[in-house]
């Protein structure tokens, strides 16, 4: 009895990066287009094999393209599943070379100053254009913050929720996906810095006084409270390297 691995390897195409992408752009467009729901299995690799007269080795081939670019998730021992993509897929896409980079001083502090760069766009936002379920939002992470000073894991959790708000305000899901980024970048550095009730309560008044300025609808108050406030996260963040002070300023 003849099994898929007897069919004689001139009956198929040659594994190439031109007979790979053709399949790699087909599962694309049915992904796109939802004929690929999201959460579903890909076809079996004989189906595929069938579908585009490919070799197995093709087929794996596109597979690792399309994991590479976050549009299915293989694991071992089971068929892949599709991931239809989003904005925080090609933020995923960029997760380990973005992880090697901030194995470096240098790396961190360039995405340190993004960060920087991007919240105080969105600090003035918030100041002009906030509304009141956005300074509700704002409110209440300030709120939560307080009642955690001397538990740091749940401070750290308020913290981020409520630079997320920020992000939140412009309706755009670019920011929040971008957000979400950084918290995952910046993660492992977070978890080396010094902790301490006194040191959250200087945190919590910076949120205190950033809240205050978006309120007043000051956005120049605003932006120069933020910039204090990373500012002076950034000296806990690069002693995580103990290297010399390299201050981020606003430009």
């Amino acid at each position: 009895m003849k099994t898929e691995n007897d069919t004689p390897s001139s009956a198929l195409p040659s594994a190439s990066p031109r007979a790979a992408d053709a399949i790699v752009r087909s599962v694309e467009l049915q992904i796109v287009s939802g004929d690929l729901a999201d959460g579903a299995t890909l076809p079996a690799e004989r189906d595929l094999m069938q579908q585009f007269n490919a070799s197995r080795t093709v087929v794996r081939e596109a597979i690792t393209v399309l994991t590479g670019r976050g549009l299915i998730e293989n694991r071992p021992r089971y068929r892949p599943i599709v991931r239809k993509p989003g904005y925080n897929t090609l933020l995923d896409v960029m997760a380990d070379v973005t992880r090697l980079l901030l194995e470096e001083q240098s790396g961190l502090k360039n995405l340190y100053e993004s960060r920087v760069f991007v919240e105080r766009i969105l600090v003035r936002e918030a100041a002009t254009n906030a509304r009141k379920n956005d300074i509700a939002n704002l409110t209440a992470a300030p709120s939560l913050n307080k009642q955690s000073l001397d538990d740091s894991a749940a401070f750290y959790r308020t913290d981020t929720d409520f630079h997320a708000v920020l992000y939140q305000i412009p309706g755009n899901p670019i920011f929040p996906a971008l957000h979400e980024a950084y918290k995952v970048w910046l993660h492992p550095h977070w978890e080396k810095m010094p902790r301490s009730p006194e040191r959250n309560y200087v945190n919590y008044c910076s949120h205190a006084s950033i809240h205050a300025a978006i309120v007043d609808r000051d956005p120049d108050t605003a932006e120069k409270e933020l910039v204090n406030h990373l500012n002076s996260a950034w000296e806990y963040v690069r002693a995580t390297f103990d290297t010399p002070s390299t201050k981020i300023t606003s430009r």
